[in-house]
């Protein structure tokens, strides 16, 4: 599983490097060392703004996403296009070189507020990619929405 939050930064030419740890769980849990990169799903912030990263999904579990996509129930029209756009499309499959770098694509950096300084967030089964001040509101607004005080955090033992 993907675990942590590692801080880095994008040179000029919009390549960075992917966390060891997390080539080693690419190539070892899931077997290949391809990953797809894409935007994340968009996280209210309050207001009516909303925060955007980047998702790493490991490349097999991709086709296993896409196809959880087009079975689903429950979406209307317009929500299976939101996904479709914002996270299906643009999807593209990456490599990291021998020494973990990869680029990410000039509209993924725009989209996601991507500057010099950003990370990789680890999220089980999932890595995300935030600039340090999206990042920043996200966890402000997780703090809001945490569910202190509630019997379904008393039974995680939180």
């Amino acid at each position: 599983m993907f675990r942590g939050i590692y801080e880095t930064t994008i040179d000029a030419k919009g390549r960075t490097s992917l966390p060891a740890r997390f080539r080693e769980i690419l190539v070892e849990k899931h077997g290949d060392e391809r990953f797809f990169l894409t935007n994340s799903s968009p996280i209210r912030l309050g207001d009516g703004l909303y925060g955007s990263g980047l998702l790493i999904f490991p490349y097999n579990e991709w086709f296993a996403f896409e196809e959880k996509f087009r079975e689903s129930k429950g979406l209307t029209a317009e929500q299976r296009k939101s996904i479709m756009y914002t996270i299906i499309t643009p999807a593209q499959e990456c490599c990291a070189d021998k020494i973990g770098r990869f680029l990410i694509p000039p509209t993924f950096r725009r989209d996601a507020a991507l500057d010099r300084d950003i990370q990789f967030i680890g999220t089980l089964d999932k890595i995300e990619i935030w600039s340090i001040s999206e990042w920043n509101k996200v966890r402000a607004q997780n703090m809001r929405n945490f569910p202190s005080d509630t019997e379904a955090a008393a039974e995680l033992g939180l």
